[in-house]
């Protein structure tokens, strides 16, 4: 038996790490696939400060940040996950929210109240294509210029390999884990083109958020799991919680 990890490539590697050292067989099964989009650095700018809600942005323009002077500058990453990946690229100054885009936006406007930042310099948010939540709008109802730059987008897989599509049939999947909408909405789309929707809803579907979670709850999928909080180590958690069993 075993967990279904949606996780996109690199980070799944890692997590699925993570899940052995728990005791977990792991089957990968990455729903999403990083696509980076050209990195126009603009050296006139003025930026006091760079944002990034996802370490697939920072790794997607990691080359043009190598010969940039923006590594010198404060990058505000959304958790601990981004912020290693961005003191990896070379960013001296990392402040690291709690796990979601709402934490990343009270944070910085702490700093905007600390007067560690201004209203009068902009911000880079290196972002990817599909965003959802409207941060840089939200900052700016404070007064604070943001200007996003996109740096990758996110392609969905349509199908599943055989040995997944195996799995199920064999009821060899102890649950699935979700980390975003978008990956989940994937998942459901390529059960349904492989025509195993049924048995692949049927394990607990552990999400890391209640907004992924939604995805899954639409669907009608009836063990719909979710994290105490938007990090790995929460899913986790959420995800022995769904299977006592396993623990015992």
């Amino acid at each position: 038996m075993a967990v279904l990890l949606t996780r996109p490539s690199p980070d799944n590697a890692a997590s699925g790490e993570a899940l052995r050292a728990r005791g977990f067989e792991v089957l990968l099964a990455p729903m999403l696939r990083v696509e980076p989009v050209p990195f126009a650095d603009d050296p006139d700018a003025d930026y006091q400060a760079v944002i990034a809600t996802s370490a697939n942005a920072l790794r997607a323009v990691a080359d043009a940040l190598a010969r940039s002077d923006l590594r010198n500058l404060p990058l505000y990453a959304v958790g601990e996950h981004t912020a290693s990946v961005a003191r990896n690229i070379g960013f001296a100054r990392v402040v690291t929210a709690k796990g979601d885009a709402a934490a990343l936006r009270d944070r910085l406007l702490d700093s905007l109240r600390a007067r560690e930042l201004k209203k009068k310099r902009p911000l880079l948010y290196l972002a990817g294509a599909d965003i959802s939540r409207d941060l840089a709008g939200e900052l700016g109802q404070h007064g604070l210029e943001v200007v996003t730059q996109t740096a990758y987008r996110m392609v969905a897989l349509t199908s599943l390999a055989r040995a997944v599509c195996d799995a199920f049939a064999r009821d060899e999947v102890d649950a699935v884990l979700h980390y975003s909408r978008r990956s989940a909405a994937a998942f459901l789309e390529a059960v349904r083109n492989e025509g195993i929707e049924v048995s692949a809803l049927a394990v607990p579907q552990c999400c890391i958020s209640a907004n992924v979670a939604a995805v899954l709850h639409e669907a009608g999928a009836p063990q719909v799991k979710v994290a105490a909080s938007p990090d790995e180590k929460a899913l986790f958690e959420a995800l022995e919680r769904a299977l006592p069993s396993r623990l015992a």
